[in-house]
């Protein structure tokens, strides 16, 4: 596909910092901020810049291609849409204007159980190449019935979330009333006033809901009531029974997002799962914790050949794609980046993100004189 590329906004810094203009600002440090004191999201990418990359000029060379097979797709790019939750509070209609972007430039795009359009939705404007990322519900039968639901819309690849035991410790959404149970506080709505455009797409597309869930949520809750739905409804630990049972269910490929040690991803691989994404939730949940890099690589070098090792967290534009691949990764996935993209450029946000990634990354292949996504780790400063 073309590659359309706003040229007022030729980074993801330039994304950032328009959208932080644009969206209120609850919304924009809901996406924007780690927990904490942003140790761990800040780590996420320092240690990520550390990785250096030793260009072969005089080797012979002809041109770079990006394509990646991953999962019997082969995908544009190395690079897909993380999940992320509450995509429509921070620009209406973010998921499906990320995922008809997705679709049209052939990288997997991952819808979140909650997130703000339905798993049916998001099916039909990608004709079923979307993945599905589950939060795992304390009912069983809703869990049976999320994964039949994802499985009639087609979706092959299930992700589930091991990452969140228990919701991080976010210090602005506290203060900006986004914790469980959320506020509507007199600050958000007086923001909200100073976004026209934000406010205008709102109204056009409505107030922002958990549409997956719809089902099984009771009619009319408040804000207090739809806290304690979540906070009954969802039960984010996962053990080996829990893996084992979507594992007999599931007859797609299964991964599983936020492994982080040799012992987990050893467990994983004996009960049977396709893939680990390595991730630490953006370094939404665990200030104390390494950053993705860390681990990914030294899981590549252990487990590579017995799973697919990807990678999120961190993760910004195409050099930082080529940095995960040359350490080992088999995959990439971002969040934030394409958020931003919406957040600044609306419905064009999401076509114009990945033109941008596909663009850098290009890139740094013909820079460093790589033909194949493969070869990259040929390239790794060690």
């Amino acid at each position: 596909m073309e590659l359309t590329i706003n040229p007022k906004y030729p980074s993801v810094t330039d994304l950032r910092n328009r959208a932080m203009v644009k969206m209120p600002k609850f919304a924009f440090e809901y996406l924007d901020g780690g927990c904490n004191e942003d140790i761990n999201l800040d780590k996420n990418r320092t240690d990520l810049q550390k990785v250096e990359l030793m260009p072969q000029y005089l080797s012979k060379f002809e041109k770079s291609d990006t394509r990646t097979k991953l999962f019997g797709h082969t995908y544009d790019s190395p690079f897909g849409i993380a999940p992320v939750g509450l995509q429509g509070l921070m620009w209406p209609n973010a998921p499906e204007i990320l995922a008809k972007a997705a679709f049209a430039h052939n990288i997997p795009f991952i819808l979140s159980t909650v997130t703000t359009s339905s798993i049916e939705r998001i099916a039909e404007l990608t004709e079923g190449t979307s993945w599905f990322q589950l939060y795992h519900p304390s009912d069983e039968k809703v869990k049976r019935d999320l994964l039949d639901r994802a499985a009639n819309a087609g979706t092959d690849v299930l992700v589930i979330l091991a990452d969140v035991p228990t919701f991080g410790y976010r210090p602005r959404d506290i203060r900006n009333g986004l914790a469980m149970p959320p506020t509507m506080n007199l600050k958000n709505i007086l923001e909200v006033f100073t976004k026209p455009d934000w406010a205008l797409q709102t109204l056009i597309h409505g107030q922002p809901a958990f549409k997956t869930m719809e089902a099984y949520m009771p009619k009319g809750l408040n804000l207090k009531g739809l806290g304690e739905f979540m906070d009954t409804t969802f039960s984010g630990r996962l053990n080996e029974d829990r893996i084992a049972s979507i594992r007999d269910q599931w007859k797609g490929k299964l991964v599983i997002k936020g492994v982080v040690s040799e012992e987990d991803a050893q467990k994983a691989i004996n009960l049977g799962v396709d893939g680990l994404i390595v991730s630490n939730h953006g370094g939404r949940q665990l200030d104390a914790g390494q950053s993705t890099i860390v681990p990914m690589t030294h899981l590549a070098e252990k487990f590579k050949g017995q799973v697919k090792i990807m990678v999120d967290s961190g993760l910004r534009g195409g050099p930082d794609i080529a940095r995960a691949m040359a350490s080992g990764a088999e995959f990439t996935f971002m969040g934030r980046s394409f958020m931003y993209g919406v957040g600044a450029l609306g419905k064009e946000g999401g076509t114009h993100t990945i033109s941008l990634m596909k663009r850098e990354f290009q890139q740094v292949m013909e820079q460093v004189c790589c033909e194949k996504v493969e070869d990259l780790p040929r390239f790794l400063v060690k």
